[in-house]
């Protein structure tokens, strides 16, 4: 990969990767700003048609079991556009300015959940309607009690933009503005039309008379489709504020890559090499993993998405290991194969090696101006050569399940980010991780079967070409088996046996 300045150098530049920039009360102060968020929602505003009016959603609090809750996790899109963490808010955005009666305007709003002292001691600080002014820089928040009587007169608009809704979310008893009763007024507010889910664009709905409630159903113009590609168009083009957070997630990711290939040996369990990557992301400050963290020891490779991780001890196999840490939201998503004795075996390294050389393919493709699929192709080429040259398939145009998936997705706050998937632009991260994966009973030698090999890196794409931001874990199969030789801290941790 050809570019003209130093991958590292740019790296240490553009974010330290040690703790630090923490508040006197400990917290990190490196979130985005919330100029960041302004300048977000100024940006979909630009794009939004004229007398428009876009609605969202916060997150749903979802349940794991009995009384406990999965760990909240907001919105990417409400995240992008406010900053704001906390569930059961809406943020309505207007294309124009809007006239109070005092003859003041405004142009957007944020209702967020109310103070609760007895509810905070249980569940958390909340921000309430002064917090999202001082601290998230609205000028209008309220709360969500009061979006259920918000006044808007959505009637009035042109267009109602929003996502439609997904459903998954419950009505708690306490709580009488939980997003179930935000979701129930809006869907009231603007006559919701469940027809509008069965795939049509825009709906308006006839004035017509309530029999029960002897009261008018308004027109109301929906607009389901837009909104999803305004915000793709935006996230998928990276701000230098992003790139601080996205590149500390990844260079972390790829940190415990390099941590757990010093660290293995045939005696570990999928689970421990899991534990490990975590460990390294909890130490550099990442507050979860991106996705559910894949470590697959031989056949369970194959499985792409293989997230059990329970196999007791790894062995002689290739240890297939695809996790990336979030750093204050933002998503890596690095994949690194090694042998856990530390020494590729013949067969392994041969596919190994074939995969290097078509991602290696496909990172050149990286380019601003080639098409999204430009990687892929350059990588699909060679690895159905490489399986010819092996006898494992018979001619490079044979159907197969040995290469399954693309080579690349946008990363962000999301691991597979919002975008438009058209050709790439500048300030773009996207993946490249080509893959051959050989289950048992393949139609091919048996002394390939239970190989898997993916290797991903997330690639910046700028206009001096491909930059990969997790280049400091190694790639080349012998680099691999030169790190695996060094002394690992986690080598001499032990813990007491349990009977």
């Amino acid at each position: 990969m050809k570019v003209t300045f130093n991958i590292i150098l740019f790296l240490a530049f553009l974010v330290n990767i040690p703790l630090e920039l923490h508040s006197q009360d400990g917290k990190p102060q490196d979130y985005l700003s919330s100029d960041f968020h302004k300048g977000r929602r100024e940006a979909l505003r630009a794009q939004m048609p004229k007398n428009s009016v876009a609605i969202f959603f916060a997150n749903a609090v979802r349940n794991r079991a009995n009384d406990v809750d999965y760990v909240y996790h907001q919105d990417p899109n409400f995240y992008y556009l406010t900053g704001y963490k906390e569930p059961n808010a809406v943020l309505v955005i207007f294309s124009d300015d809007q006239k109070k009666s005092d003859g003041t305007s405004y142009n957007e709003i944020l209702y967020v959940q109310e103070k609760n002292p007895m509810a905070e001691m249980w569940t958390g600080y909340r921000l309430g309607t002064e917090g999202a002014k001082n601290k998230l820089g609205f000028k209008e928040a309220l709360t969500g009690k009061d979006f259920l009587q918000n006044g808007i007169k959505f009637e009035e608009f042109d267009t109602v933009m929003f996502k439609d809704f997904q459903n998954d979310y419950r009505d708690s008893r306490r709580d009488p503005a939980d997003l179930y009763d935000l979701v129930k007024s809006f869907k009231n507010q603007i006559n919701y039309d469940e027809s509008v889910a069965q795939g049509v664009t825009k709906t308006t709905t006839k004035l017509e008379t309530d029999k029960e409630q002897k009261m008018p159903k308004v027109s109301v113009n929906v607009d389901l489709q837009s909104l999803g590609k305004y915000m793709a168009s935006l996230r998928e083009i990276k701000t230098p504020e992003e790139m601080k957070l996205l590149t500390k997630a990844v260079r972390i990711s790829a940190m415990g890559q390099r941590e757990i290939m010093k660290a293995m040996h045939p005696g570990m369990s999928e689970t421990e090499i899991q534990g490990v990557h975590e460990y390294i992301y909890k130490k550099y400050g990442s507050e979860y993993e991106g996705y559910p963290s894949i470590v697959g020891a031989g056949a369970n490779g194959c499985v792409l998405h293989y997230v059990e991780n329970s196999k007791t001890k790894v062995g002689g196999d290739l240890v297939l290991m695809d996790l990336g840490a979030e750093y204050h939201g933002y998503t890596a998503d690095v994949t690194r194969t090694i042998p856990a004795s530390g020494t590729f075996t013949n067969e392994q390294k041969l596919i190994y090696d074939l995969v290097y050389e078509a991602q290696e393919a496909g990172i050149k493709e990286a380019v601003v101006g080639n098409d999204f699929r430009a990687p892929n192709d350059a990588a699909k080429k060679i690895i159905n050569e490489g399986l010819v040259k092996l006898g494992i398939i018979d001619s490079i145009d044979q159907r197969h399940l040995y290469f399954p998936h693309g080579t690349s997705h946008h990363i962000g706050l999301d691991v597979h980010d919002a975008g438009l998937y058209g050709p790439f632009q500048s300030n773009m991260v996207i993946t490249v991780e080509p893959g051959i994966y050989i289950p048992e009973g393949s139609p091919c030698d048996k002394k390939w079967w239970g190989i898997a090999v993916r290797i991903e890196d997330d690639i910046l794409i700028t206009d001096e070409g491909p930059i990969n931001l997790s280049a400091e874990a190694p790639r080349k199969s012998g680099e691999i088996e030169e790190l695996m030789k060094e002394t690992s801290p986690f080598g001499t941790f032990e813990v007491p046996k349990l009977d």
